[in-house]
């Protein structure tokens, strides 16, 4: 294994070694469910997505945990304002993430706990860092408990913030603090939250603050070290500091490497609900690009690159990987779909360099002119040998046109042969239109079949048809 990977702690690119040989342990910090998702959040699933299929390839086992936040300040706001149960909203989101997650083939997690289904083990964690003097209840009937940053000398050191510059993080009143930097781990009751939003604890009826969450369900499900911990850039502080400092406090040695992504902006800011400036997969289906052209525009930028959306990029995205998708589609009917093999050495290499997924693209697009070359000659091994390197590189990147997942021919995708049948009885009227010259009439079934996203290639060997823009 000579994966490289950039490790946030130390701030700088590391050799990643499992800490159990042939096994691997990711925990990636998922969505709060607070509303419908945008493409910002599947950009962070696309990216570990990539990240959890090379390991595979490499050969590990990989446990992969991703975690949904469904109870939080955000979530019970709007359940007050809608007048619903918290637990109706939570969800209903986690249902269309779910819908989005499989739309762009993002492979389910290995397990994906609620934070509302692991209380108990969020109590015990408190209370260890209670009893090991890094946490304290509150004094007056609050039923509060908070972590005692002072108490933790390597306070601030993930995200290289100086604990006398922090700000009170406003998770409660500060007259319940000992310090203002102090964060929740448990929440009293509130008069104007909902009801059904509170659990027993030993310290008074409450509910979980945000970090005590991940770092009960980490070690529930990785234990007490794992190997890496995946999320937003914009997760580094507070909330993967504050991991950090409560599950080291409790002893824990958590998480060996701390990888993050950079953020998807729209125009000067990230892509957030609560400023209003968001797209959804819905509105880039309806603008015409398919799920997999989104999943190859997301996913084509290092993770660590920073994506500044525009239409422009998106299409351009799209029209990129039309043409690997066209590649692929031809070879397949001259050698048939072929057996992805081995990924090339120096695709390996690029996906070894910190995942560097646009290096790796290059080798994808070197390789499919290498085969449209080989298909202009009539070269079949070489045809057949194009093909299995570019399906098994697509296969890593989740975005192989052949794959089941798409809809391809390895299966899957039941409305196919019926789609064939339709389109074939049309390229039939079309033919014979052409053949007693009713140029207006063959022009007319072309057409119609454009408008329904079915484009028409003349070729020597006769009309060939994909889905989606030709170029």
């Amino acid at each position: 294994m000579t994966l490289r990977l950039y490790d946030t702690a130390t701030r700088s690119v590391r050799d990643f070694v499992p800490s159990t040989p042939g096994l691997a342990g990711i925990y990636l910090c998922g969505v709060t469910v607070q509303s419908s998702p945008h493409i910002g959040h599947l950009r962070s699933a696309v990216n570990y997505d990539v990240l959890r299929r090379w390991l595979t390839h490499e050969g590990l086992e990989v446990t992969f945990v991703r975690n949904v936040t469904d109870v939080d300040d955000k979530i019970l706001e709007k359940a007050v304002k809608a007048g619903r149960p918290y637990w109706a909203i939570a969800y209903e989101n986690r249902r269309l993430l779910d819908r989005d997650y499989s739309a762009l083939n993002v492979l389910p997690p290995t397990y994906e706990p609620l934070a509302t289904g692991h209380i108990t083990e969020m109590h015990e964690l408190i209370q260890e860092l209670i009893d090991r003097g890094h946490a304290y209840p509150a004094d007056g009937d609050c039923s509060d408990v908070y972590f005692d940053v002072r108490s933790f000398a390597e306070y601030g050191a993930l995200s290289g913030q100086r604990p006398d510059d922090m700000r009170d993080p406003g998770d409660a009143s500060p007259r319940d603090k000992r310090d203002h930097r102090d964060f929740a781990l448990w929440k009293g009751v509130k008069a104007d939250e909902p009801r059904d939003a509170y659990w027993p604890s030993p310290w008074g009826k409450g509910r979980p603050g945000w970090h005590i969450e991940c770092s009960a369900m980490a070690r529930r499900y990785l234990g007490d070290e794992f190997d890496i911990h995946g999320g937003g850039l914009d997760l580094t502080f507070p909330h993967h500091e504050n991991e950090v400092a409560q599950s080291k406090a409790a002893g824990l040695g958590f998480a060996r490497f701390w990888v993050h992504h950079a953020l998807l902006n729209l125009g000067e800011s990230k892509m957030s609900k609560s400023l209003g400036n968001v797209i959804d997969l819905d509105a880039v289906v309806e603008a015409g690009v398919r799920p997999v052209e989104l999943r190859y525009y997301l996913g084509s930028p290092h993770y660590r690159s920073r994506i500044d959306f525009t239409d422009e990029a998106l299409k351009e995205a799209a029209v990129a990987y039309r043409r690997i998708e066209g590649f692929v589609q031809r070879a397949a009917e001259v050698v048939g779909n072929g057996r992805p093999k081995a990924v090339p050495p120096a695709f390996a290499e690029a996906m070894n360099d910190d995942l560097n997924t646009s290096a790796a693209l290059a080798i994808v697009h070197d390789t499919v002119r290498e085969g449209n070359t080989a298909l202009t000659a009539g070269d079949e091994p070489a045809i057949r040998g194009a093909l299995t390197a570019v399906r098994a590189m697509l296969g890593v990147l989740g975005i192989d046109p052949l794959d089941s997942a798409w809809g391809g021919a390895d299966g899957g995708n039941d409305l196919k042969p019926v789609v064939d049948s339709l389109v074939a009885l049309a390229l039939e009227q079309r033919a014979s239109a052409r053949a007693r010259k009713d140029w207006a009439a063959a022009d007319s079934v072309r057409d119609q079949l454009k408008n329904a996203g079915i484009q028409v290639e003349d070729t020597p060997t006769g009309p060939r048809w994909t889905v989606g823009e030709q170029h």
